[in-house]
């Protein structure tokens, strides 16, 4: 069993090690200093990720304050 074992865990680090590739040589012309450059996206885009996310957050908080049933007694009046 331990023969096993080891069989699959050199399978294993055997594939990893060859399956991997290493990280690409960077050009020279990558190595010029770029900034991001803005997305513009448009307003009604904007408008439905922002009424998704508030519908999302509502709909959280509704299901951790409001769906939980009343308390249940023990029967006893104090």
């Amino acid at each position: 069993m331990l023969s096993k074992n080891i069989l699959w865990a050199s399978l294993t680090a055997l594939g990893l090690s060859v399956g991997t590739t290493p990280p690409a040589v960077p050009t020279s012309s990558s190595l010029e200093v770029r900034q991001f450059q803005p997305i513009e996206q448009p307003l009604a885009l904007k408008l439905g990720v922002t009424i998704g996310g508030l519908g999302l957050i509502t709909l959280e908080l509704w299901w951790f304050l409001f769906s939980k049933s009343p308390r249940q007694t023990n029967g006893k009046e104090q």
